[in-house]
């Protein structure tokens, strides 16, 4: 039997790590269906982040394809290997969790080699490749120490260091940051990238941040109920969502009355084209990102600034309409300081495309 894989692009050929391919899994748990017929295809040394709310599938995905789970159908294959009924412990993965899982009786180094001891590697090989990737998580002057003696941010580096040292073929990341305060989050989802990148290993990392989810994947799938909504590139997946829920679950979105015909949408009194999935024809509602929306200082206008939201090196406006329609636009804080509680505006939508859902 041919694998799902085998028309994988030229382009990716010279790329370390294998591809992976979930296959029609679904896993059914009495009456509820955790996985719907769920299909994902992973590049070579791809990172590809699943994202979506609780329970909607995508921890149960990343088990199946650790065998930590058993799919109730579909099959998992990878780097054209048909592992669907293969141990866990047999499929060459590593695995990073939320939780650090060190183990406090043994030191940093120790930690790491763990898994290169437990396959037969000799001390000295042991020895030296942990060292190696203490010194690619940037831990090497830590490895004498024990985990009681880390931080949070540090615990995790050596839980990834441990998961990499055995050289695994695919790397499964279960929501590894949230366990962590945001500004660690932020710097250790630039090492795990970092790393990634380096070591080009083929990652699945699940997370229901839609930021650390953009920030880190070369491509992101939104998940639904079980069921893959969307699967893209961080910038085509924010400006292109292709259905209401991505839209709705992926940044900020104002809901705007909107009349579609011919392809385009009357949207705050301007003509924008609108998405892929948009309504045909008729009344509609518009989502319209913040960044999208214009706001004008106009003695004359009908619009009205409510407040200004001040967040650092960015601010968001909050308007209303001559109409009655609620809106935020964001901009650097700088621009913002031309607008105040009260000061009469006209408002617009930037000439991209919109996605167009029926009224609810």
């Amino acid at each position: 039997m041919t694998s799902p894989s085998t028309s994988i692009a030229t382009s990716s050929a010279s790329r370390s790590g294998l591809a992976v391919d979930l296959t029609g899994l679904t896993r059914v748990y009495g009456s509820v269906r955790a996985l719907d017929g769920l299909t994902l295809h992973i590049e070579p040394g791809e990172m590809v982040a699943l994202l979506g709310p609780s329970g909607c599938g995508k921890t149960t995905a990343l088990r199946i394809l650790a065998g930590l789970d058993e799919a109730t159908s579909g099959s998992v294959w990878v780097g054209g290997k048909d592992l669907t009924g293969v141990s866990a412990n047999k499929r060459d993965m590593g695995m990073v969790f939320q939780a650090y899982s060190l183990f406090p009786h043994l030191t940093v180094l120790d930690n790491v080699a763990f898994g290169l001891k437990l396959r037969g590697e000799g001390a000295g090989q042991r020895k030296a490749r942990a060292s190696e990737m203490l010194e690619l998580v940037g831990l090497a002057e830590h490895r004498d120490k024990y985990a009681s003696q880390l931080s949070g941010g540090q615990q995790q580096r050596v839980a990834l260091a441990r998961a990499l040292a055995i050289r695994p073929s695919v790397l499964l990341l279960d929501e590894p940051l949230s366990a962590l305060d945001a500004k660690v989050r932020v710097q250790l989802r630039e090492e795990i990238r970092r790393v990634q990148m380096e070591v080009g290993t083929t990652t699945l990392f699940v997370t229901h941040d839609q930021e650390e989810a953009l920030a880190v994947a070369d491509r992101v799938g939104v998940m639904n109920k079980g069921r893959l909504e969307q699967l893209a590139a961080p910038a085509d997946l924010y400006t292109h969502p292709a259905t209401p829920f991505v839209a709705g679950f992926v940044g900020l979105n104002n809901k705007v009355p909107a009349e579609v015909s011919q392809g385009t949408a009357l949207v705050l009194g301007s003509r924008v084209p609108v998405l892929e999935g948009s309504i045909d024809a008729g009344p509609g509602v518009a989502m319209v990102r913040p960044e999208s929306v214009t706001v004008t200082p106009d003695a004359g206008g009908t619009d009205r600034v409510v407040n200004v939201e001040f967040l650092g090196p960015f601010s968001r406006v909050h308007l209303t309409t001559g109409d009655g329609v609620a809106l935020v636009t964001q901009m650097s804080s700088s621009q913002a300081r031309a607008f105040g509680a009260g000061n009469p505006v006209t408002v617009g939508v930037e000439p991209t495309g919109v996605l167009v859902v029926a009224p609810s």
